[in-house]
């Protein structure tokens, strides 16, 4: 079979544009478009096709890289053979992220929000609280506050497995209040919510 080739000008043509990882396929695709006698308009789409699937990974990997998420923890890498019993019908749900534009609240799901394109804000509990109590040293506490409120998704890992101060505990009282309605919340946690009471300073704010 001969191997098509790509000349030089057309190289060219698609790195001016921009398109130059278009390069590590065509090969393939002019073949598949010569063996299946593919219309040019339908060729088109094809390359098209594959360079917006390139730059959707592209752009997920950049957004998720940015707000911290560990790039293993996908859920792809799921395995429904694993020795747990879930509610499937509920996990389909949550991968929908209909719960983002609801503005409602859940536990996982933040590289999924960084594909869809929301904003996704990821931190762990104890790194938040800490970074919150530096910056009211310089007086950029209501800036912080302001991302914090604006984001689509926030995931704040690891919540409660150490004890809430009064600060702590009144951080998270008005990240919620700020939030509701107006955002998705999502929790990680090894203890179980009714745990949560114990380890925050103010029972009412709890």
């Amino acid at each position: 079979m001969d191997i098509p080739v790509v000349t030089s000008e057309l190289r060219n043509f698609l790195s001016r544009l921009k398109l130059g990882q278009m390069m590590d396929k065509l090969p393939e695709r002019l073949i598949t478009a010569r063996q299946s006698l593919m219309r040019r308009v339908d060729f088109l789409e094809m390359l098209l096709a594959d360079e917006v699937v390139r730059r959707d990974a592209r752009s997920a990997q950049v957004r998720a890289k940015a707000v911290h998420l560990d790039p293993s923890m996908v859920a792809e890498a799921w395995g429904d053979m694993a020795a747990v019993t879930f509610d499937h019908v509920l996990w389909h749900e949550l991968t929908t992220l209909r719960f983002v534009d609801d503005n409602y609240n859940a536990l996982i799901l933040g590289h999924i929000g960084c594909r869809r394109r929301y904003r996704v804000h990821f931190e762990r509990a104890d790194k938040l609280f800490k970074r919150m109590k530096a910056v009211r040293l310089d007086q950029s506490v209501e800036a912080q506050m302001r991302k914090l409120v604006a984001v689509d998704l926030l995931v704040i890992d690891a919540f409660a497995l150490h004890p809430l101060d009064v600060t702590d505990t009144n951080l998270f009282y008005e990240l919620v209040v700020e939030r509701h309605r107006q955002g998705a919340t999502v929790l990680t946690s090894n203890r179980d919510p009714i745990e949560f009471l114990a380890q925050m300073a103010d029972p009412l704010f709890a």
